[in-house]
């Protein structure tokens, strides 16, 4: 699996990274968990909440958007945008 990750904001891209998991004994949800917390690492930011709205989006069209609501901290970008660009 491969995810990109953007942090956005005003409609520009600040930083982007494609993360990848190709492990075959982890789920596809474990991927997208792993990737995420690649990511997060990678761009120095604690690891975002799923709210619901986030779970339906990427049911539905594989990707979502982690906004302020979805962080504790104060973010420096309007969101960090999360997509699938292959599936294993």
């Amino acid at each position: 699996m491969r995810i990109w990750c953007k942090l956005i904001k005003d409609n520009h891209i600040l930083r982007d990274a494609v993360m990848e998991n190709h492990d075959i004994s982890t789920s596809r949800t474990g991927k997208v968990y792993d990737c995420l917390e690649k990511a997060c690492y990678e761009f120095d930011l604690e690891k975002p909440f799923w709210l619901e709205k986030n779970k339906q989006d990427f049911i539905r069209h594989a990707r979502t958007r982690f906004t302020k609501d979805n962080f504790i901290e104060e973010i420096p970008f309007d969101y960090l945008e999360f997509q699938v660009i292959e599936e294993d």
